[in-house]
């Protein structure tokens, strides 16, 4: 296969990320569980959480009688009929008129979830952020954090536009692997923290295929080589490995594409871009055969040591 059809099938391959990013855009949910300890949940909730897979959060409405109750009611009932906006009105009204109820509390990261809903991810973060300087040792603080990862994970781009937003994402979302391990947080957390990898990738093989295409093979080697060395559990390393193969070959440095070719069969035996990349080095007269020297078997014995 010529280093041209490869780049014309990489074409294709580098709308998976953007699919994946628009997917989690539209469809995540954040997974706010039984946060606030009140086993009771409304048929709306259970719906939410049917329809998206995921855990919705309690939305029990307060028991008491008295004004502030029925204020926050009002708004976990435009929560519950997707009146977003009227909704972060609503609890907004319950921390200014009763600051110092426990019901003001709850209302200020339903503020922030109820943004978070509407898409309003700045409000959203803000709203959490001002929770966490309120309340830091609240046992809601955890989810707060969440919040803030969700929301900046929710803006993630395309690949062809600036990744400052994702790489933000993927250090809150590790954050929250951290500090609260064995939580749902942080469960989910780890499933988003991939797919933010998995976009990372997705931009060094968008420059890199650009590269190639341009003849710069040394600029696009270095972009395929990020991949392979800080992004390899993702779903770009296999056509990466390919690329590195591709490039190395159309330099000359037979070794090199020889061990890429080798260590993609190794890894993944079974890949379109395996056979490509053995029908490439195959042209030459060579066999994939690993050089064990070489920075892309240490790049992958210091992930997937022996």
């Amino acid at each position: 296969m010529s280093a041209l059809n490869g780049l014309w099938r990489g074409a294709a391959a580098r709308l998976l990320p953007l699919a994946v990013a628009l997917l989690l855009t539209g469809c995540a949910s954040s997974i706010l569980g039984d946060i606030w300890g009140d086993s009771s949940s409304s048929s709306d909730t259970a719906a939410a959480a049917a329809a998206t897979g995921s855990v919705a959060p309690d939305m029990g409405a307060a028991g008491e009688d008295d004004a502030v109750a029925k204020l926050y009611n009002k708004g976990l009932g435009k929560l519950q009929g997707q009146q977003y906006i009227s909704a972060v009105k609503a609890f907004a009204e319950v921390e200014r008129q009763y600051p110092y109820s426990a019901w003001a509390t709850k209302a200020l990261i339903m503020q922030a979830y109820a943004n978070y809903q509407a898409g309003n991810f700045d409000d959203a973060i803000n709203a959490s952020n001002r929770f966490i300087t309120l309340h830091p040792g609240h046992k809601d603080a955890p989810y707060a954090y969440y919040l803030i990862a969700l929301s900046d994970y929710n803006r993630i781009n395309d690949t062809r536009r600036d990744q400052t937003t994702t790489q933000k994402a993927l250090n809150e979302l590790e954050e929250i692997e951290r500090r609260f391990p064995g939580t749902a947080y942080a469960e989910d957390a780890g499933r988003k923290a991939i797919m933010a990898k998995d976009h990372l990738a997705g931009k060094e093989m968008e420059v890199g295929r650009y590269y190639y295409a341009q003849g710069s093979y040394l600029a696009g080697i270095n972009r395929f080589k990020k991949v392979v060395t800080d992004y390899q559990n993702t779903s770009q390393t296999p056509e990466a490995l390919y690329r590195l193969t591709e490039g190395y070959m159309a330099l000359g440095v037979v070794s090199e594409a020889r061990t890429a070719a080798a260590v993609l069969g190794q890894n993944f035996p079974n890949s379109q871009w395996y056979k490509d990349a053995y029908t490439l080095v195959a042209s030459d007269g060579q066999a994939p055969v690993e050089n064990q020297e070489s920075w892309i078997s240490k790049a992958f014995r210091a992930i997937n040591p022996l």
